[in-house]
């Protein structure tokens, strides 16, 4: 799915990232809770967070993640915003709930991706 779709799917505002609106992403994952992006996400091309901080753009960065989507109407500040536009990062807000956008991305095929279990 292109990233341009999931902006109108999601009815969202783009903040950063422009030119990456034509890229492809295959999976997606929803939290607020960056520990558990860390520990169980792989694989995941967008991330869908209510968390407005620097930690969520350092997480999406290390896990190679492509874009950003904070809902519940949430929006980052200049810090974040600049932080996620030096990495490269496409930034997006939208007014859904967390569990709409992500009804939203499922229905139109948007999955997720592989998980990781933490060893015991």
């Amino acid at each position: 799915m292109k990233i341009r779709q999931i902006q109108s799917l999601m009815e969202a505002d783009l903040l950063t990232g422009e030119d990456e609106l034509d890229s492809d992403v295959f999976s997606a994952c929803a939290s607020d809770m960056m520990s558990d992006v860390l520990a169980f996400v792989k694989d995941q091309g967008v991330l869908i967070t209510g968390l407005v901080n620097p930690q969520v753009i350092r997480t999406a960065a290390m896990m190679d993640m492509r874009c950003i989507v904070f809902v519940r109407g949430k929006n980052p500040g200049e810090d974040v915003i600049s932080l996620g536009d030096e990495a490269g990062i496409v930034i997006m807000t939208s007014k859904l709930r967390m569990y709409e956008a992500c009804g939203r991305l499922y229905t139109a095929g948007l999955h997720a991706g592989s998980i990781t279990t933490p060893e015991e």
